[in-house]
């Protein structure tokens, strides 16, 4: 059973992120769930969903929202979670979305939080850290940086939805984000279907 760290950052689109713990619960992987402050912050603006930061009552709701005992939650200021260790790395991190502050923290190899600790124990473990950046214009010290974590191993997967595919709701453009992540963390799904199939 493959383990993902999913973590959401106080960028616009913590949609993607919640829809990947969908699948990700629904193709049998044990999820972590990780927020940062910014991104509870986001994550109630953008849609209601309210999760205080007391880890047993956030960790309580997010097992009602998604209905799974396959999901475990630790505060972002938690550097004893077991996620935070070489010896105990997930197969996956993916951060979505990616805050522009948390993207250049990671790439000058600054990890003050657990999220940020992942993805420094994700490059040296040499597991695999999908960045999904929320952001736009890009400013050259935000494409260096994007650069950097590439180049450290990073698969860097913009919130680019593809319209060729002839969306027709908000959930068509989610779906897609999400399912080129599941594409590149080799997870089948059926949120698209494969170009020329």
């Amino acid at each position: 059973m493959k383990h993902i760290v999913v973590a959401i950052t106080g960028a616009s689109g913590s949609i993607y992120g919640l829809r990947l713990v969908e699948e990700l619960l629904k193709a049998d992987c044990r999820v972590t769930l990780l927020i940062s402050n910014a991104g509870r912050q986001v994550l109630h603006y953008e849609t209601g969903l309210d999760w205080p930061t007391d880890v047993e009552v956030s960790r309580e709701l997010m097992r009602e929202h998604f209905v799974s005992e396959q999901l475990r939650h630790y505060a972002n200021n938690d550097l004893f979670a077991p996620v935070a260790s070489g010896t105990s790395a997930p197969d996956a991190l993916v951060i979505v979305p990616c805050s522009m502050g948390t993207l250049g923290r990671i790439a000058s190899g600054a990890g003050s939080n657990l999220i940020e600790r992942v993805a420094d124990v994700a490059l040296k473990e040499k597991r695999q850290l999908l960045i999904v950046p929320r952001e736009t214009p890009l400013s050259s010290i935000h494409l260096r940086n994007l650069l950097t974590l590439a180049e450290g191993g990073a698969r860097i997967i913009p919130a680019m939805p593809a319209f060729y595919r002839q969306p027709q709701t908000v959930s068509d453009l989610v779906d897609f984000v999400v399912g080129k992540i599941l594409d590149s963390l080799r997870i089948e799904h059926t949120l698209f279907v494969p170009w020329g199939e």
